[in-house]
């Protein structure tokens, strides 16, 4: 059955406080990981109009690039390496206001400018990353750092 996403305007808390809901339900009783990151990355994307939003998943000690929406991506990603990288090996979420000014970026996409990379945990270990990129500096804050670490809690939860 076809979905459609409520969008709405309003400050970036009231458009997370409408959306979240929505997202939980897309994912509530979808017991497929694949299905459940796209729509994830489609309904951010949708709502905010950001360049890059996606998954990159742990698998055999590297991120794989998981499910996403924009411009194509860097497919695999050493621990420590980029933003994602260094998300994934600090074990905390990212606020980068300028890509270029963060050692050892990753340019995927030469548009993208700042980004917020948040890890995925289960059971205590990182277990992927929601990566989400603009092509505006300073985009980022700690209302997105929020919001963006309560729906990766979604993301293993039983």
């Amino acid at each position: 059955m076809a979905e459609d996403l409520a969008i709405i305007k309003g400050t970036k808390a009231e458009q997370y406080e409408a959306l979240l809901p929505q997202i939980k339900a897309l994912i509530t009783g979808e017991p497929d990981q694949t299905a459940n990151l796209a729509n994830i990355a489609a309904a951010l994307k949708e709502q905010f109009g950001w360049l890059w939003v996606g998954f990159y998943l742990v698998k055999n000690g590297e991120l794989v690039l998981g499910p996403f929406q924009g411009p194509v991506a860097c497919t695999r990603i050493r621990k420590g390496r980029g933003v994602c990288g260094a998300a994934w090996e600090r074990a905390e979420t990212l606020v980068v206001a300028d890509v270029e000014a963060f050692p050892g970026h990753i340019a995927c996409s030469s548009l993208s400018r700042s980004e917020i990379v948040v890890p995925l945990f289960h059971n205590g270990e990182v277990q992927g990353v929601l990566d989400v990129d603009s092509t505006d500096l300073n985009t980022f804050d700690e209302t997105d750092k929020r919001y963006l670490e309560e729906i990766s809690n979604w993301i293993f939860a039983s």
